[in-house]
């Protein structure tokens, strides 16, 4: 025989110990307090207080004519306060229950039927509780919170358990989560001819997704967007199959058809099929290679004893505190790995001249132009995001769950390193050919 002690446990921390009198005081007048809104808001509908009858709503006695034989009598006659017509009736109530961040309410909604200028009635419907609405749109942003800081949709119930009192369950928090996909429609189809773009980050990264009933990896796109006072913004976020020059063009036509420029600078991996459908795009645009993934490339072309000499060798050519300093020690290092290791240098030199475009920009921004840290950065956020469900349940939803990381405040995207140089023109490109 087995004991289950799960609810027995669950509740240590909804004992007596962990009630606040004043907690339980507040939440005992809201229902008071809705129903007096609702009561409010229909007497304005019908233009009286309830149990006032429109016979006895402001009538004043006529003064008694001493010819009537009834002296301080006389008949009622509307005063100028009086409502010209009835504007309708109440019949009855009806109890709704709606949950709130003050936990679960029972509410007495008063019914009426409202005069139409047709001649016909019907029936009244409130402003302070919508129709089928059963949630507070506070109680739907905490359960959406809640989901995408990182609890999957079972675990979202029992966090908040303390407070709802076991009323969120799973498929409340998946109902919450889909409401969001309006939000997300609307984003991927707003104009972007007032964005002010100079510089784009573009990278994807690979995430498991269940398709056909079956775990499979995808590749999410995302592109990354500058300002011109330094602020990055995420432009897009698109499921493909891979990174493909036809994958990332689709993209990129996107965003030119919603109005997006030709920015001042793209930041790549090295990933060819991107670098492609960059050129085919914008054929004269300046694209720099990020710096930490060529390091990474040149330490796989050659022996593990040499990672650590290679590593300093790179670091002190790109770390170099002017353009012209680079330059001369990029000769040096081709110089040596030539003979030391042929693979090293020839891998560097794959990478030509899109290694070194950050040299053409003010030193300020270097740190920032160099690498796709800024982009990385989302990737390593969303990867922990997802970490306790393994598997998401579509490709649609992987990524609205990145843009939702974003657009819901989980993470900031700060300005650029050098922002206030951006307005600053690139330099001419240096010379590599000697």
């Amino acid at each position: 025989m087995t004991m289950d002690i799960a609810n027995n446990e669950a509740g240590l921390l909804l004992g007596e110990d962990w009630c606040s009198p004043l907690e339980m005081s507040v939440r005992g007048c809201i229902r008071g307090l809705i129903e007096e809104l609702l009561e409010e808001e229909l007497s304005a509908a019908l233009g009286r207080a309830r149990y006032v009858r429109l016979r006895n709503v402001g009538l004043r006695a006529a003064p008694a004519s001493p010819a009537d034989g009834c002296e301080g009598l006389g008949d009622e006659v509307p005063s100028i306060d009086a409502p010209a017509v009835s504007k309708g009736t109440r019949h009855g109530l009806r109890e709704r229950t709606i949950l709130g961040t003050f936990g679960t309410a029972t509410i007495a909604v008063p019914r009426a039927r409202i005069d139409t200028a047709d001649g016909k009635t019907t029936e009244w419907v409130n402003k302070t509780l919508p129709r089928y609405r059963r949630r507070t749109k506070e109680v739907d942003a905490l359960i959406a919170g809640a989901y995408l800081s990182g609890t999957n949709t079972r675990r979202v119930g029992r966090a908040l358990v303390a407070l709802f009192r076991g009323a969120i369950s799973k498929s409340v928090v998946s109902r919450v989560w889909r409401k969001i996909k309006s939000d997300w429609d609307h984003w991927n189809k707003r104009d972007l001819s007032k964005a002010d773009i100079v510089r784009l980050i573009l990278d994807g990264t690979v995430v498991k997704v269940r398709l056909d009933r079956k775990a499979t990896s995808i590749s999410l796109l995302v592109v990354l967007g500058v300002t011109r006072d330094g602020q990055k913004v995420l432009l897009a976020v698109k499921n493909m199959g891979g990174e493909s020059e036809a994958a990332w063009r689709t993209i990129l036509d996107d965003l030119t058809a919603r109005g997006l420029r030709k920015p001042e600078l793209a930041i790549v991996d090295g990933a060819p099929g991107l670098e492609k459908a960059l050129v085919t795009l914008w054929s004269q645009l300046p694209i720099q290679r990020c710096t930490v993934h060529k390091l990474r490339n040149l330490i796989a072309h050659a022996p593990k004893t040499l990672a650590d000499e290679i590593s300093s060798d790179f670091t002190d050519m790109m770390y170099a505190k002017n353009a012209k300093e680079v330059e001369k020690r990029r000769k040096s290092f081709l110089k040596k790995w030539r003979m030391k290791c042929e693979a090293v240098a020839t891998s560097l030199e794959e990478a030509g001249d899109r290694l070194f475009t950050f040299t053409r920009l003010p030193v300020a921004q270097w740190k920032s132009a160099r690498t796709t840290n800024a982009i990385e950065r989302l990737h390593e956020e969303f990867k922990r995001r997802i970490k306790t469900q393994c598997v998401l349940p579509s490709a649609e939803t992987a990524a609205m769950l990145f843009w939702a990381l974003l657009a819901s405040g989980q993470i900031v995207l700060r300005k650029v390193d050098g922002w206030k140089t951006l307005p600053v023109p690139m330099a001419a490109p240096i010379d590599l050919a000697t």
